[in-house]
């Protein structure tokens, strides 16, 4: 759906990504992350084609990514970081405005207008744009980006600034995106949301991919899983106690076996047997300071 072959940017004698190989498969989501600098911004911009790769190959749905290609542009829905309305518009005047710049015809993009903003819980259609909450402003630019129906959205931090309610909110949305068969790209810095709506995760490190894989493997490789068993015994035994039970943790599952033996051996009370698994933000800040 989205491929990235060897792209290469430079800005003078600073290259913002190198040798990015990436692929975005047909109707996943995939999200990328990476510390201020890393070429997140630069990358989604380059596969929107405000940007052109200093050198290598950008394909979206199996055509050529230029600066001009609107053929291409058509299916794309783009949110930038950074998204200005224009504040003396009401939401629909905004909102149909751009749906004919998009060439929506007007009939067509009245029904896209308010199927968008009944699901996106934008009640204040008449109210100028200038006057919306951070909250109900990103809304409006992300019904904006979906207006002409595109098979792929490419959203640069979606919920940035956001309450946390209204950044849930928008998560979840996009998760509903991905059940009619969109293609999304979404960077975040909010690494539970990446964790929470994401079929695979693309970190990038100084311009260049470090890992690309599904959340379940980058923790096989990468992650930690420790097991903790708590139980009772009337006994005194060599465990730390917590809260008046036994608490024994570890990351080897043959310990946790052989504790498990000796509960069921001496009658003991088992009260809990569980698995932590490490989560992206983790993973990711191991990763930074390697």
């Amino acid at each position: 759906m989205i491929d990235l072959q060897n792209v290469t940017k430079s800005y003078g004698d600073v290259t913002a990504v190198k040798s990015l190989s990436l692929h975005v498969r047909e109707g996943e989501i995939m999200g990328i992350i990476g510390h201020n600098g890393a070429g997140k911004t630069t990358t989604l911009k380059m596969i929107v084609g405000l940007v052109s790769p200093t050198s290598g190959r950008i394909r979206v749905m199996g055509r050529e990514m230029s600066q001009g290609r609107t053929s291409v542009k058509q299916d794309i829905g783009f949110l930038p970081e950074e998204s200005s309305l224009y504040d003396k518009m009401t939401v629909t005047e905004y909102l149909l405005f751009f749906a004919e710049l998009y060439g929506v015809p007007r009939r067509d993009a009245r029904r896209r207008l308010e199927d968008l903003l009944t699901s996106l819980d934008l009640s204040r259609r008449d109210q100028r744009t200038g006057e919306l909450s951070k909250g109900m402003r990103r809304k409006v630019a992300i019904a904006r980006a979906l207006l002409h129906n595109p098979r792929v959205l490419i959203l640069d931090e979606p919920n940035a600034g956001l309450d946390p309610l209204t950044s849930f909110f928008i998560i979840n949305y996009l998760k509903s995106l991905k059940e009619e068969g969109k293609t999304l790209l979404v960077s975040a810095h909010n690494l539970f949301h990446i964790e929470y709506i994401c079929d695979r995760v693309a970190i990038l490190r100084d311009g260049e991919l470090v890992i690309c894989d599904t959340m379940e493997a980058i923790r096989e490789s990468l992650g930690r899983r420790e097991y903790e068993v708590v139980f009772q015994s009337d006994e005194p035994l060599e465990f730390p106690r917590e809260e008046g039970n036994y608490v024994f943790q570890t990351r080897d599952v043959g310990q946790v076996a052989s504790v498990l033996e000796r509960v069921s051996e001496n009658g003991w009370a088992l009260v809990n047997l569980s698995v932590r698994e490490s989560a992206l933000e983790e993973i990711y800040v191991r990763l930074m300071k390697g």
